[in-house]
């Protein structure tokens, strides 16, 4: 047991673990349109709840677009998150990388730039529902 939870504690459990349901949900997605109804992928909450749309909806059709080399529909799906996603992508290798060292890893972020994140996203969500 202590074995056990000593493994779970190690600093490359968590990003392994993230690239493992990724990978799994890659594998359902790339099956499954999102486009289409009919599927079992969830809806977003901020827009059950809101009917407007959040920075980060149409990511799932965004993803699944690229899979499938639909280039122009991932950028209409979302395309302030399709820019991210070669940032967001080089965040989680460094952290699997520095996990995998067997040291803990956080982005050197700061607090100018998660303010500027989040400005981005609300202004990203703005426009969108404006348009």
């Amino acid at each position: 047991m202590a074995r056990l939870r000593s493994a779970l504690g190690a600093p490359a459990a968590a990003p392994l673990g993230v690239l493992a349901a990724g990978a799994a949900a890659a594998l359902y997605l790339y099956g499954t349109d999102p486009h289409e109804p009919g599927h079992v992928l969830p809806g977003c909450p901020f827009r059950i709840a809101t009917g407007l749309l959040c920075p980060a909806c149409g990511g799932t059709r965004m993803a699944y677009d690229l899979m499938h080399g639909q280039y122009v529909m991932a950028w209409h799906d979302n395309g302030a998150l399709l820019l991210a996603a070669p940032f967001l992508l080089a965040l989680l290798g460094c952290w699997t990388y520095e996990g995998l060292r067997g040291r803990r890893w956080a982005p050197p972020i700061g607090g100018r730039g998660a303010a500027a994140i989040l400005i981005g996203a609300v202004a990203w969500a703005a426009l969108r529902n404006t348009l």
